[in-house]
């Protein structure tokens, strides 16, 4: 059978196009954030990682689809609307405990992985034990990795005044510059909780982006200023926790009622309107420890979340999910304050 010649020159359109959706694939506007505290200090189970939990996740990002960036990168391009690769994973530490100095960093560096590292100045000022000296913090600097602001002391910045928290960051800024030669862009709201005026003094000091303590995988649509992080722990830092973290996608929405995490009635009328390419809305489904599966109606783009009852604890969180390609899920959360 004659089969025509095509000629080499005809092929190379073919070609640039697969190449062009394959890197299309590839690039993503989104990125998962991990959040660590202590590294083998059993001691904290709330806020600890046994050593073979974090070995065990560094193997899983080194040796599957995955690229780890530096958070300060990452915000940068979903800043300016640029692609990231698809998978993206940064890792932050908050706190400066000790054995990130004695177990993190010195695994992160085998790796050539980048982190960044929050800091709350005081109790690096005051020699506490078991925290870093400013001696380990300009070493981890010195390595490359990030540095991150979290306040002088640590408080609770929703039940703080704005002068008192303008104070913190304004003290916490000249312990950084006169220690470390810099002043950090990054900030991260000590134990995740803040509030509308909160988020306002954090952009107004400077900092271009601020991350909670609610699930979630981090994109910018509704802003940068309440980004999410994925808390790993010994509970919640299993293998199957942490694959469905970085290979998760965002959810995507906007119109948040309450729009202050802070409720002033409990429980909250809780909802949000879904992106327009959220395409699964009727699939969306949103959970809470206390009572579980909730009551989910979609009107149009609107979803309103309904709790039986009230939400319990100081920190509670309702966390939304819904499918989305290549057997992946979406994510978005929120952490509410009661008090």
């Amino acid at each position: 059978m004659f089969m025509p010649v095509v000629p080499r020159l005809s092929l190379l359109p073919l070609l640039l196009a697969a190449i062009l959706a394959t890197a299309a694939a590839r690039a993503a506007d989104h990125a998962t954030i991990l959040m660590y505290h202590r590294f083998g200090e059993d001691q904290y189970p709330s806020t600890n990682v046994r050593i073979a939990q974090f070995e065990e996740h560094l193997e899983i990002l080194a040796s599957g689809p995955y690229s780890v960036w530096p958070l300060e990168e990452i915000v940068s391009h979903l800043q300016a609307g640029k692609p990231v690769p698809d998978r993206t994973v940064a890792i932050t530490i908050d706190d400066a405990y000790l054995s990130v100095y004695e177990e993190a960093m010195p695994r992160l560096k085998e790796r050539g992985f980048h982190a960044t590292l929050f800091i709350a100045t005081r109790p690096v000022d005051r020699n506490h034990r078991n925290y870093m000296s400013w001696d380990q913090i300009r070493e981890w600097q010195a390595a490359g990795f990030g540095i991150g602001s979290q306040t002088q002391t640590h408080p609770h910045m929703h039940r703080t005044s704005i002068e008192a928290n303008r104070e913190e960051l304004r003290v916490s800024n000249e312990r950084f510059l006169a220690e470390l030669g810099i002043r950090p862009t990054l900030f991260a709201y000590p134990y995740g909780e803040y509030n509308l005026d909160v988020v306002e003094l954090v952009k107004t000091v400077g900092f271009v982006a601020a991350f909670g303590q609610n699930s979630g995988v981090a994109h910018g649509y509704d802003g940068f200023y309440e980004l999410p992080r994925f808390a790993m722990n010994e509970q919640y830092g299993n293998r199957e926790r942490l694959e469905l973290a970085i290979n998760g996608l965002p959810l995507k929405v906007s119109e948040i009622v309450p729009e202050d995490v802070v409720l002033k009635e409990n429980p909250p009328l809780y909802g949000f309107t879904l992106a327009p390419d959220m395409d699964q809305e009727r699939q969306l489904r949103c959970f809470n420890s206390k009572y579980g599966k909730l009551d989910v109606a979609i009107i149009g783009r609107r979803a309103e979340i309904r709790l039986p009852g009230p939400l319990v604890g100081k920190r509670a969180r309702v966390n939304c999910t819904m499918p989305g390609p290549d057997g992946r899920w979406r994510w978005f959360g929120r952490q509410f304050l009661t008090e």
